[in-house]
Order: structure tokens, then C-alpha cells, then sequence
């Protein structure tokens, strides 16, 4: 397989990238050193833009009833979503494990195998792929492929085994997590903040289920995940809240930290980086989490593309060019935020300001867009209609001569690109692109103001009529390659 992709790591993020690499015509290897799934839930849901972005893949309706959080805050500073024009509200209450029960159950549709028990060794690259060693159930193997991308987590063996730094901070504080059954707890779904700089939350799950999270500052920097015991928990949480959960049946614990980093690179030759890979953070309402779905999204369609050979030369580079600056936007965030929500008694000024400014919808939305990924603009070249770089709303109908009005998300199940037009000249000059992308010609426009839109397989923006510099041809080349035949190279009346 050497024109497939091996994927080191079978969590959420490896899940989703291995299905999107699939759509795009690409074999695809899964490693994960795990017997199997472990089935706990370190995250419970994630942000609006990661939800939109199964959502563009018929993915969302395949994880059953969950709960969207209509209150967002910004390190325990709430922030009220409903005074915004657009819904950025997450999902919330959704254990990981659900996430990747469904994610796997679509590669299983796929035909993508994923070989458990598997754990990266090393790996050798050349001119032509990439050939990858691991210890598995049969003893020692090998697997080769064009490229061989890294999802394993924040202390992710293919990054260290690729030589990219991921400088961050160290330490300073450790936490525990549980998850409870057979015990009835005071909700406190954000955290609770305790004097001195402690916190603990806590979440129900539903059927006498909690998920417990302690911030106790006599915890060590650096926990050991496997000398923790339930009775090490209780004991914590009794001290600060005077709450017992001694009686309780532990259903698994975590020991973390709160330390972070961000590679350097997320694209070294043939080896790419997505997810805690990436990004490793502290857990903090699944920010991780939904920063690597949205780095799936990102690289899918482009590592497809460049492996099947369809890509324009440059493509796979805006992989790094475009999601590095989110990755570092998050690590300020991660640090600000846990400043906010673990600071001691000094800091109380300083959530006053922030709480003052969270009250103005300018301010709100500018936060809201950060947490729920809806603020995310990518660069697309020049250009000023206040839509470009920015995701398509998922939910906006497209009325066509048929009567039938199909929601956008739909249009994007198959991960191909999508051309919106409402002028058929436009239709005419994406005709040789129609191995890749898809023409809708509506009988009113998109968004109000807004022609034509070329829509990348991510469900962003690349193109708009009005308000792009370059034409037409110059964006289908860009972003999606040489057509098959020659396209005229300029817009109708020029």
C-alpha cells in the first residue's frame, strides 16, 4: 500500500482523519498500541464548528440524543451565547467513548482496518513513502505507505520518533478525574471555584453516573496515572467540598497535569502531526479534542489530494500554514483560561474586567468564536466579502428550480468540493473540476449579497462573486489542481 496513509493512534482524532482519507480515495492503515478501545471519556462533547464539521459528513445524527450547552464561559467567566446572532453552542455531556464507538463504526463501512494492539516503533523515510515498524499481537512488523500521520496523543511516540519539539511549559499542578456511579452530587458542570486556587467539578452523566474533576493544589506536579487510587480521589474531593463519595463505584480514574506544548512543525517530509500530537494541553472542556477534529477536517481532503495526486503543488503545506496559528492561539487561550479559572483570591479583579467585557455582544462574540471555532478565518488570498476564509453556515438551504431546498451540510457528505452558483456560466467554467467537486446552481443566493461561493471539502470559503480579487479558475487551481481539460481562464464580460 504504498500510496495509502498509516495513521499511528485510534482515538477520536486518528478515527476521524482515517474516514476523511477514505472519502478522498486513499487506503488507509490504522495503528493503535491498545488491545482495544479503553472506554473511558476524558472528553465529554465538544465545540459548535467540530459538531458542524460531522455534521457536513452525516456524522452527528449517528451519535444519538446528546445535550447542546447554551451557556459558554471563558475559564469559569460565563459567557451568555444567546445574545449572539449565530448559535455557538457545543455539545456537551457526550462521553468520548460514544464518539469513537461511531467514528469506528464508519470505517468498519469503509473497509479502513484498524489493527489494535499495534504500538509504533520507528520509522524509515524515503523519496517515494514512508515505511513504518511496530510491535503487535504477532510479534515485530512493518507497513508502508506515502505518508504516516501521528494521532497518538499528547506524549505521541511518531513526533518524538520525527525529532519536532513541542515547547510548551512544564508542570505545576496535578488534578484527578472519575468517573462515579451509585452516588447522588451537587452539579458543577463549569467547576467550583475554592478559595486558595483550588476547583472541582463535577458532571452528571445520567443513570447515577458523575464524571468528578479535582484541582487540589497539595496534589504533586506530576501524578502517576498508575499508582492513583479511588481512595486517593475520595479524599480530595472530601477535603474540599465536604462532600463523601467514599461509598461510590469508581468506574476508572486519571491522574494529569496541567502542562502543554505545540509542535514546532505539524509537517516534517512525509510525517504530519494532528490532535494532542500537535497540541498536547491540560483537559479543559474538551478544547483538545475539538482542536483536533478540526485539524482532521483540515488535512483530510488535502493529504488525499496530494496522495492520489490531485493536489496543486503548495496544498499540503497550508496543512501547517493554517492550523499552526490555532494551535498557538490555543495554547494562549489554555493559559489564560486556567489562570482565570485556578488563580487564587488575587486575580478576582481581573474576572471582574473579563465578566464586564463578557456582557458586551462585541466582546461575547469575539470569546465565543474562539471556544466554539466559529471565528476560525483562513487565509484565501485577496479579497474583502466578510465571508471569505470563513466556515459556510451548515444549516443554510439552497432553493433549486426543483422546489427542493437541501441544507448545505448534506451537500458535503462526500468530502468533494462544492461550487454555489447562482449563474450557470459560472456552472460552465467548473466543469472540468467535476471529478472533484460538486456545482449547485440555486435560484437565490447562498447568503445575502453573496453569487457564487466555492466551497472547500472542510466547509470553508475559498472563493466568493463578489468580493475575490483572482477569478474563478485561478481558485479551482488553487485549491483543487489542474482540471482535466483546459478551463477558460477569466470571468464571463471581462
Amino acid at each position: 500500500m504504498s500510496n495509502g496513509v498509516i495513521v499511528a493512534g485510534a482515538g477520536p482524532v486518528g478515527l476521524l482523519l482515517a474516514g476523511e482519507l477514505r472519502l478522498g480515495g486513499v487506503d488507509v492503515t490504522v495503528l493503535d498500541r491498545l488491545p482495544g478501545p479503553t472506554g473511558e471519556s476524558r472528553a465529554l462533547g465538544f465545540n459548535r464548528r467540530a459538531a458542524e464539521s460531522l455534521d457536513q459528513r452525516g456524522l452527528l445524527s449517528r451519535l444519538g440524543d446528546f445535550r447542546w450547552g447554551p451557556m459558554g464561559h471563558f475559564g469559569g467567566v460565563r459567557i451568555d451565547l444567546g445574545m449572539l446572532d449565530e448559535d455557538h453552542s457545543g455539545v456537551l455531556g457526550l462521553p468520548q467513548a460514544r464518539t469513537e464507538e461511531m467514528l469506528g463504526a464508519r470505517l468498519d463501512e469503509l473497509g479502513v482496518p484498524v489493527r489494535r494492539g499495534c504500538e509504533v516503533t520507528g520509522f524509515r523515510e524515503s523519496p517515494d513513502g514512508v515505511t513504518v515498524t511496530f510491535d503487535g499481537p504477532g510479534g515485530r512488523g512493518e507497513v508502508t505507505g506515502a505518508y504516516l500521520v501521528g494521532c497518538d496523543g499528547p506524549r505521541s511516540t511518531v513526533r518524538a520518533l520525527a525529532g519536532i519539539p513541542a515547547p510548551g511549559w512544564e508542570a505545576t499542578r496535578g488534578m484527578y478525574t472519575a468517573e462515579i456511579a451509585g452516588v447522588a452530587l451537587r452539579p458543577r458542570p463549569i467547576g467550583e471555584r475554592l478559595p486558595g486556587g483550588d476547583m472541582v467539578l463535577c458532571t452528571p452523566l445520567g443513570e447515577g453516573r458523575y464524571r468528578i474533576v479535582v484541582h487540589d493544589r497539595t496534589l504533586p506536579p506530576r501524578p502517576d496515572p498508575r499508582a492513583l487510587t479511588f481512595a486517593q480521589v475520595a479524599d480530595s474531593w472530601e477535603r474540599l467540598t465536604g462532600e463523601s463519595v467514599r461509598h461510590a463505584r469508581p468506574l476508572w480514574l486519571w491522574a494529569s497535569d496541567d502542562s502543554a506544548g505545540l509542535a514546532a512543525e505539524y509537517r516534517r517530509g512525509r510525517v504530519l502531526l494532528a490532535g494532542d500530537a500537535a497540541h498536547p494541553i491540560p483537559p479543559l472542556a474538551a478544547w483538545g479534542l475539538s482542536a483536533g477534529l478540526l485539524d482532521a477536517v483540515n488535512l483530510g481532503w488535502k493529504l488525499a489530494a496530494t496522495v492520489t495526486g490531485r493536489a496543486p503543488g503548495g496544498l499540503l503545506d497550508t496543512y501547517h500554514a493554517e492550523r499552526h496559528p490555532i494551535g498557538r492561539q490555543l495554547m494562549r487561550n489554555v493559559q489564560a483560561a486556567t489562570m482565570l479559572y485556578l488563580g487564587d483570591d488575587d486575580l478576582d479583579p481581573v474576572r471582574e474586567v473579563v465578566g464586564e467585557l463578557a456582557a458586551h455582544k462585541d466582546a461575547a462574540g469575539h470569546l465565543a468564536g474562539m471556544i466554539s471555532g466559529l471565528g476560525i478565518r483562513y487565509d484565501m488570498g485577496a479579497g474583502d466579502h466578510p465571508l471569505l476564509g470563513k466556515r459556510i453556515p451548515p444549516d443554510l438551504r439552497l432553493p433549486l428550480a426543483d422546489g427542493t431546498r437541501p441544507r448545505i451540510a448534506g451537500l458535503l457528505h462526500t468530502a468533494r468540493g462544492l461550487l454555489i452558483t447562482t449563474e450557470g456560466s459560472f456552472a460552465d467554467q467548473a466543469r472540468p473540476w467535476a471529478d472533484r467537486i460538486d456545482t449547485i446552481t440555486t435560484t437565490q443566493p447562498a447568503a445575502p449579497g453573496l453569487d457564487t461561493a466555492l466551497i472547500r471539502p472542510d466547509g470553508y470559503i475559498a472563493w466568493t462573486r463578489p468580493g475575490t480579487r483572482n477569478d474563478l479558475a485561478h481558485a479551482l487551481n488553487a485549491w483543487f489542481g489542474t482540471a482535466r481539460t483546459m478551463a477558460t481562464a477569466h470571468e464571463p464580460g471581462r
